[in-house]
Protein backbone atom coordinates (compact mmCIF):
# COMPACT_ATOMS: atom_id res chain seq x y z
CA UNK A 1 0.00 0.00 0.00
CA UNK A 2 1.30 3.44 -1.11
CA UNK A 3 -0.17 6.64 -0.56
CA UNK A 4 0.04 9.54 -3.57
CA UNK A 5 -0.06 12.94 -2.72
CA UNK A 6 -0.25 16.52 -4.88
CA UNK A 7 -2.12 19.75 -4.67
CA UNK A 8 -5.53 19.95 -4.77
CA UNK A 9 -5.32 22.31 -7.74
CA UNK A 10 -1.99 22.63 -10.43
CA UNK A 11 -2.50 25.51 -12.72
CA UNK A 12 -0.48 25.18 -16.03
CA UNK A 13 0.43 26.79 -18.96
CA UNK A 14 1.14 30.53 -20.50
CA UNK A 15 -1.03 33.16 -18.68
CA UNK A 16 -2.07 30.84 -16.09
CA UNK A 17 -1.07 33.20 -12.89
CA UNK A 18 -3.98 35.48 -13.99
CA UNK A 19 -6.00 33.00 -12.53
CA UNK A 20 -4.26 33.74 -8.64
CA UNK A 21 -6.45 36.36 -7.74
CA UNK A 22 -9.38 34.33 -8.35
CA UNK A 23 -8.00 31.22 -6.21
CA UNK A 24 -7.37 33.46 -3.53
CA UNK A 25 -10.91 33.94 -3.34
CA UNK A 26 -11.73 30.29 -3.59
CA UNK A 27 -9.61 30.02 -0.50
CA UNK A 28 -11.58 33.04 1.29
CA UNK A 29 -8.30 34.72 1.81
CA UNK A 30 -8.60 38.18 3.40
CA UNK A 31 -4.83 39.57 3.29
CA UNK A 32 -1.92 37.96 1.44
CA UNK A 33 1.52 37.20 2.72
CA UNK A 34 3.65 37.50 -0.18
CA UNK A 35 6.84 35.35 0.48
CA UNK A 36 9.45 36.30 -2.25
CA UNK A 37 13.31 37.39 -2.44
CA UNK A 38 14.30 40.76 -4.05
CA UNK A 39 15.25 39.43 -7.15
CA UNK A 40 11.97 38.71 -8.06
CA UNK A 41 11.06 42.19 -6.80
CA UNK A 42 13.36 43.76 -8.97
CA UNK A 43 12.87 42.05 -12.11
CA UNK A 44 8.53 42.79 -11.66
CA UNK A 45 7.08 39.97 -11.34
CA UNK A 46 6.08 39.99 -7.87
CA UNK A 47 4.29 42.97 -8.90
CA UNK A 48 2.37 41.56 -11.67
CA UNK A 49 1.82 38.65 -9.48
CA UNK A 50 0.07 41.34 -6.64
CA UNK A 51 -1.66 43.28 -9.13
CA UNK A 52 -3.75 40.16 -9.78
CA UNK A 53 -4.39 39.62 -6.22
CA UNK A 54 -5.50 43.17 -5.53
CA UNK A 55 -7.91 42.78 -8.74
CA UNK A 56 -9.81 40.06 -6.99
CA UNK A 57 -10.47 42.71 -3.46
CA UNK A 58 -7.31 41.12 -1.76
CA UNK A 59 -5.19 43.26 0.37
CA UNK A 60 -1.45 42.39 0.32
CA UNK A 61 1.55 42.50 2.81
CA UNK A 62 5.15 41.23 1.55
CA UNK A 63 8.36 39.72 2.85
CA UNK A 64 11.03 39.41 0.45
CA UNK A 65 14.10 38.51 2.51
CA UNK A 66 13.76 34.49 1.52
CA UNK A 67 17.82 33.97 0.75
CA UNK A 68 18.93 30.43 -1.27
CA UNK A 69 18.70 27.50 0.64
CA UNK A 70 16.00 29.11 2.94
CA UNK A 71 16.85 29.92 6.98
CA UNK A 72 15.50 28.78 9.83
CA UNK A 73 15.69 32.96 10.08
CA UNK A 74 14.03 34.03 6.78
CA UNK A 75 11.19 31.51 8.59
CA UNK A 76 11.14 33.35 11.74
CA UNK A 77 11.33 37.33 10.08
CA UNK A 78 8.37 35.60 7.76
CA UNK A 79 5.78 34.67 10.06
CA UNK A 80 6.32 37.79 12.02
CA UNK A 81 5.39 39.93 9.35
CA UNK A 82 2.59 36.95 9.31
CA UNK A 83 1.40 37.69 12.34
CA UNK A 84 1.89 41.88 12.76
CA UNK A 85 0.28 42.18 9.33
CA UNK A 86 -3.08 39.94 10.30
CA UNK A 87 -2.55 37.96 7.28
CA UNK A 88 -4.61 34.72 6.77
CA UNK A 89 -3.03 33.07 3.65
CA UNK A 90 0.27 32.38 2.11
CA UNK A 91 1.53 33.34 -1.86
CA UNK A 92 4.68 31.88 -2.60
CA UNK A 93 6.58 33.43 -5.72
CA UNK A 94 9.61 32.09 -6.68
CA UNK A 95 11.55 29.01 -7.12
CA UNK A 96 11.90 26.15 -4.43
CA UNK A 97 13.70 28.52 -1.70
CA UNK A 98 10.95 30.83 -1.86
CA UNK A 99 8.22 27.60 -1.71
CA UNK A 100 9.92 26.25 1.21
CA UNK A 101 10.40 29.57 2.98
CA UNK A 102 6.48 29.88 2.84
CA UNK A 103 5.75 26.60 4.35
CA UNK A 104 8.22 27.27 7.23
CA UNK A 105 6.37 30.24 7.41
CA UNK A 106 2.63 28.67 7.68
CA UNK A 107 4.22 25.72 10.12
CA UNK A 108 5.66 28.96 12.35
CA UNK A 109 2.28 30.26 12.24
CA UNK A 110 0.21 27.45 13.54
CA UNK A 111 3.26 25.52 15.63
CA UNK A 112 4.70 26.69 18.56
CA UNK A 113 8.39 26.63 19.18
CA UNK A 114 10.68 26.48 16.89
CA UNK A 115 10.91 25.38 13.19
CA UNK A 116 13.74 23.10 13.85
CA UNK A 117 11.45 21.03 16.46
CA UNK A 118 9.65 19.32 13.45
CA UNK A 119 12.14 18.30 11.34
CA UNK A 120 11.36 14.91 10.37
CA UNK A 121 8.36 12.92 8.78
CA UNK A 122 4.79 13.91 9.91
CA UNK A 123 5.29 15.76 12.83
CA UNK A 124 3.23 18.46 11.77
CA UNK A 125 -0.53 18.45 13.87
CA UNK A 126 -2.24 21.61 13.34
CA UNK A 127 -3.15 22.78 9.60
CA UNK A 128 -1.24 25.40 7.76
CA UNK A 129 -2.86 28.84 6.89
CA UNK A 130 -3.90 28.16 2.57
CA UNK A 131 -0.65 28.44 0.43
CA UNK A 132 -0.35 29.05 -3.28
CA UNK A 133 2.45 28.30 -5.04
CA UNK A 134 3.18 30.38 -8.13
CA UNK A 135 6.55 29.03 -9.40
CA UNK A 136 9.13 30.58 -11.73
CA UNK A 137 12.18 27.89 -12.07
CA UNK A 138 11.69 24.43 -13.66
CA UNK A 139 13.51 21.97 -11.01
CA UNK A 140 12.66 22.48 -7.79
CA UNK A 141 8.50 21.59 -7.52
CA UNK A 142 8.16 22.31 -4.01
CA UNK A 143 5.27 23.80 -5.38
CA UNK A 144 3.72 20.30 -5.25
CA UNK A 145 5.58 18.25 -2.34
CA UNK A 146 5.17 17.89 0.78
CA UNK A 147 8.61 18.61 2.01
CA UNK A 148 9.95 21.63 3.86
CA UNK A 149 13.85 22.15 3.42
CA UNK A 150 15.31 24.29 6.10
CA UNK A 151 18.84 25.25 6.87
CA UNK A 152 19.90 25.48 10.62
CA UNK A 153 21.96 28.63 11.22
CA UNK A 154 23.74 27.33 14.12
CA UNK A 155 24.54 23.73 12.79
CA UNK A 156 24.88 24.61 9.17
CA UNK A 157 22.67 21.60 8.50
CA UNK A 158 19.58 21.20 6.37
CA UNK A 159 16.52 19.59 7.46
CA UNK A 160 13.45 18.22 5.97
CA UNK A 161 9.91 18.87 7.40
CA UNK A 162 7.67 16.55 5.48
CA UNK A 163 4.19 16.33 6.41
CA UNK A 164 1.04 16.33 3.68
CA UNK A 165 0.06 19.38 5.84
CA UNK A 166 2.65 20.99 3.90
CA UNK A 167 1.28 20.73 0.73
CA UNK A 168 0.28 23.94 -0.71
CA UNK A 169 -3.69 23.79 -2.13
CA UNK A 170 -2.81 25.42 -5.38
CA UNK A 171 0.45 25.54 -7.48
CA UNK A 172 1.01 27.49 -10.73
CA UNK A 173 3.41 26.52 -13.24
CA UNK A 174 2.82 29.75 -16.11
CA UNK A 175 6.19 29.14 -18.32
CA UNK A 176 6.21 32.91 -19.11
CA UNK A 177 7.43 33.97 -15.78
CA UNK A 178 10.72 31.59 -16.61
CA UNK A 179 11.39 33.39 -19.35
CA UNK A 180 13.49 36.05 -17.42
CA UNK A 181 15.34 33.52 -16.14
CA UNK A 182 19.77 33.05 -16.86
CA UNK A 183 21.34 30.24 -18.27
CA UNK A 184 23.03 29.14 -15.49
CA UNK A 185 20.16 29.24 -12.93
CA UNK A 186 18.20 27.43 -15.93
CA UNK A 187 20.72 24.62 -15.93
CA UNK A 188 20.67 24.01 -12.29
CA UNK A 189 17.19 23.77 -11.93
CA UNK A 190 17.14 21.47 -14.87
CA UNK A 191 19.36 18.90 -13.32
CA UNK A 192 17.84 19.00 -10.23
CA UNK A 193 14.72 17.65 -11.63
CA UNK A 194 16.81 15.25 -13.47
CA UNK A 195 17.91 13.82 -9.98
CA UNK A 196 14.33 13.88 -8.81
CA UNK A 197 13.37 11.90 -12.02
CA UNK A 198 16.33 9.76 -12.08
CA UNK A 199 16.43 9.06 -8.16
CA UNK A 200 12.43 8.18 -7.36
CA UNK A 201 12.77 5.74 -10.63
CA UNK A 202 15.76 3.90 -8.86
CA UNK A 203 14.26 4.39 -5.16
CA UNK A 204 12.95 1.92 -3.34
CA UNK A 205 9.65 3.51 -3.02
CA UNK A 206 9.30 3.68 -6.29
CA UNK A 207 6.05 2.52 -7.88
CA UNK A 208 3.94 2.41 -11.35
CA UNK A 209 2.41 5.55 -11.19
CA UNK A 210 5.91 7.43 -9.97
CA UNK A 211 7.54 5.44 -12.81
CA UNK A 212 5.15 6.72 -15.36
CA UNK A 213 5.65 10.29 -14.26
CA UNK A 214 9.47 9.57 -13.93
CA UNK A 215 9.95 8.36 -17.38
CA UNK A 216 7.92 11.02 -19.02
CA UNK A 217 10.18 13.60 -16.79
CA UNK A 218 13.99 12.23 -17.77
CA UNK A 219 12.12 12.26 -21.88
CA UNK A 220 11.44 15.87 -22.00
CA UNK A 221 14.49 16.82 -20.09
CA UNK A 222 16.71 15.00 -22.34
CA UNK A 223 15.21 16.81 -24.97
CA UNK A 224 14.27 20.16 -23.81
CA UNK A 225 17.22 21.03 -21.08
CA UNK A 226 19.51 22.18 -23.58
CA UNK A 227 17.62 24.56 -25.73
CA UNK A 228 16.03 26.24 -22.43
CA UNK A 229 19.71 26.69 -21.34
CA UNK A 230 20.75 27.64 -24.99
CA UNK A 231 18.09 30.16 -25.44
CA UNK A 232 16.13 31.68 -22.27
CA UNK A 233 13.00 33.24 -24.57
CA UNK A 234 12.18 29.52 -25.94
CA UNK A 235 9.06 29.65 -24.77
CA UNK A 236 8.44 26.05 -26.27
CA UNK A 237 11.68 24.64 -24.19
CA UNK A 238 10.15 26.51 -21.35
CA UNK A 239 6.82 24.95 -20.77
CA UNK A 240 8.42 21.51 -21.99
CA UNK A 241 10.80 22.28 -18.89
CA UNK A 242 7.74 23.03 -16.59
CA UNK A 243 5.72 19.91 -17.32
CA UNK A 244 8.93 17.68 -16.57
CA UNK A 245 9.72 19.61 -13.44
CA UNK A 246 6.10 19.02 -12.28
CA UNK A 247 6.09 15.58 -13.62
CA UNK A 248 9.34 14.93 -11.56
CA UNK A 249 8.41 16.68 -8.32
CA UNK A 250 5.25 14.29 -8.43
CA UNK A 251 7.16 11.42 -8.91
CA UNK A 252 9.51 12.16 -5.69
CA UNK A 253 6.87 13.48 -3.90
CA UNK A 254 5.74 9.79 -3.87
CA UNK A 255 8.45 7.79 -4.73
CA UNK A 256 11.56 9.24 -2.46
CA UNK A 257 14.82 10.53 -3.59
CA UNK A 258 18.32 8.82 -2.63
CA UNK A 259 21.77 9.40 -1.62
CA UNK A 260 21.89 12.38 -3.72
CA UNK A 261 19.82 14.67 -2.34
CA UNK A 262 20.86 13.39 1.41
CA UNK A 263 24.34 14.31 0.33
CA UNK A 264 23.48 17.66 -1.61
CA UNK A 265 21.52 19.02 1.35
CA UNK A 266 25.02 18.80 3.46
CA UNK A 267 26.48 21.10 0.56
CA UNK A 268 23.69 23.38 0.73
CA UNK A 269 23.65 23.71 4.52
CA UNK A 270 27.67 23.94 5.49
CA UNK A 271 28.84 25.94 2.08
CA UNK A 272 25.49 27.12 0.71
CA UNK A 273 25.75 25.52 -2.48
CA UNK A 274 23.45 26.21 -5.05
CA UNK A 275 20.87 22.71 -4.56
CA UNK A 276 20.81 22.15 -7.93
CA UNK A 277 24.58 22.48 -8.65
CA UNK A 278 25.09 19.64 -5.98
CA UNK A 279 22.77 17.41 -7.22
CA UNK A 280 24.32 17.51 -10.84
CA UNK A 281 27.81 17.08 -9.61
CA UNK A 282 26.79 14.62 -7.57
CA UNK A 283 24.32 12.65 -9.66
CA UNK A 284 26.58 10.36 -11.96
CA UNK A 285 28.97 9.60 -9.16
CA UNK A 286 25.87 8.21 -6.54
CA UNK A 287 24.28 6.13 -9.39
CA UNK A 288 27.24 4.42 -10.36
CA UNK A 289 27.73 3.49 -6.61
CA UNK A 290 23.90 2.62 -7.29
CA UNK A 291 23.96 0.88 -10.47
CA UNK A 292 24.55 -2.74 -9.09
CA UNK A 293 21.18 -2.82 -7.66
CA UNK A 294 18.83 -2.63 -11.06
CA UNK A 295 20.87 -2.64 -13.76
CA UNK A 296 17.40 -2.92 -16.26
CA UNK A 297 16.57 0.07 -14.77
CA UNK A 298 19.89 1.74 -15.27
CA UNK A 299 19.87 0.42 -19.01
CA UNK A 300 16.27 1.61 -19.67
CA UNK A 301 17.42 5.49 -18.04
CA UNK A 302 20.39 5.35 -20.61
CA UNK A 303 17.04 4.98 -23.37
CA UNK A 304 15.24 7.48 -21.70
CA UNK A 305 18.33 10.30 -21.79
CA UNK A 306 18.23 9.08 -25.36
CA UNK A 307 21.16 6.41 -26.17
CA UNK A 308 21.78 3.81 -28.39
CA UNK A 309 22.17 0.63 -26.34
CA UNK A 310 21.22 -1.51 -29.09
CA UNK A 311 23.50 -4.68 -29.18
CA UNK A 312 25.13 -3.96 -25.76
CA UNK A 313 25.24 -5.93 -23.07
CA UNK A 314 23.25 -4.95 -19.94
CA UNK A 315 25.96 -3.80 -18.08
CA UNK A 316 27.51 -1.78 -20.81
CA UNK A 317 24.40 -0.40 -21.19
CA UNK A 318 23.12 0.53 -17.74
CA UNK A 319 27.02 2.27 -17.99
CA UNK A 320 25.35 4.64 -20.67
CA UNK A 321 23.16 6.32 -18.10
CA UNK A 322 26.07 7.18 -16.36
CA UNK A 323 27.37 8.99 -19.60
CA UNK A 324 24.67 10.21 -20.36
CA UNK A 325 23.81 12.03 -17.14
CA UNK A 326 27.75 13.63 -17.48
CA UNK A 327 26.82 14.60 -20.77
CA UNK A 328 23.86 16.48 -20.00
CA UNK A 329 25.80 18.23 -17.30
CA UNK A 330 28.58 19.50 -19.54
CA UNK A 331 26.16 20.46 -22.09
CA UNK A 332 24.53 22.87 -19.53
CA UNK A 333 28.05 24.43 -17.48
CA UNK A 334 27.58 22.51 -14.66
CA UNK A 335 30.53 22.54 -12.99
CA UNK A 336 32.98 19.31 -13.63
CA UNK A 337 33.51 19.05 -10.02
CA UNK A 338 33.09 20.12 -5.89
CA UNK A 339 37.25 20.88 -6.27
CA UNK A 340 36.06 23.74 -8.55
CA UNK A 341 33.25 24.95 -5.81
CA UNK A 342 36.11 24.84 -3.06
CA UNK A 343 34.84 22.11 -0.84
CA UNK A 344 37.61 20.68 1.31
CA UNK A 345 37.96 17.14 2.25
CA UNK A 346 38.42 17.62 5.26
CA UNK A 347 34.23 18.04 5.61
CA UNK A 348 33.87 14.85 3.93
CA UNK A 349 33.30 12.63 7.47
CA UNK A 350 30.80 14.86 9.27
CA UNK A 351 28.82 15.11 5.73
CA UNK A 352 28.68 11.88 5.17
CA UNK A 353 27.50 10.84 8.82
CA UNK A 354 24.73 13.69 8.10
CA UNK A 355 23.82 12.32 4.98
CA UNK A 356 22.74 9.27 6.14
CA UNK A 357 20.68 11.04 8.87
CA UNK A 358 18.91 12.92 6.68
CA UNK A 359 15.27 11.88 5.64
CA UNK A 360 16.22 11.07 2.10
CA UNK A 361 18.70 8.77 2.82
CA UNK A 362 16.34 5.42 3.71
CA UNK A 363 14.90 5.33 -0.13
CA UNK A 364 18.40 4.98 -1.83
CA UNK A 365 18.62 1.58 -3.61
CA UNK A 366 22.11 0.69 -1.36
CA UNK A 367 22.25 0.91 2.08
CA UNK A 368 25.70 2.26 2.07
CA UNK A 369 28.22 2.97 5.48
CA UNK A 370 29.69 6.43 6.34
CA UNK A 371 32.82 4.91 4.35
CA UNK A 372 30.79 4.66 1.32
CA UNK A 373 29.44 7.90 1.46
CA UNK A 374 33.02 10.01 2.01
CA UNK A 375 33.93 7.83 -1.14
CA UNK A 376 31.64 8.80 -3.26
CA UNK A 377 32.10 12.37 -2.27
CA UNK A 378 35.33 11.96 -3.01
CA UNK A 379 34.65 10.81 -6.58
CA UNK A 380 32.89 13.82 -7.27
CA UNK A 381 35.95 16.07 -6.53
Amino acid sequence: MYDFLMPAVNLMGPGAVKEIGKRCKILDGKKVLVVTDKVMVQIGIVGEVISYIEDAGIKVAIYDGVEPNPKDKNAEEGVRIFKEEKCDMIVTIGGGSAHDCGKGIGILATHPGKISDYAGIETLTNALPPLICVNTTAGTASEVTRHCVITNTETHIKFVVVSWRNLPQVSINDPILMMKKPPALTAATGMDALTHALETYVSTGANPVTDAQAIQAMKLINKWLRPAVANGNNLEARENMAYASLLAGMAFNNGGLGYVHAMAHQLGGLYDMPHGVANAILLPHVERYNMPSNLQRFADIAEFLGENIEGLSLRDAADKAIEAISKLSKDVGIPSGLGELNVDPKDFELMAVNALKDGNAGSNPIQGTTKDIVKIFEAAM
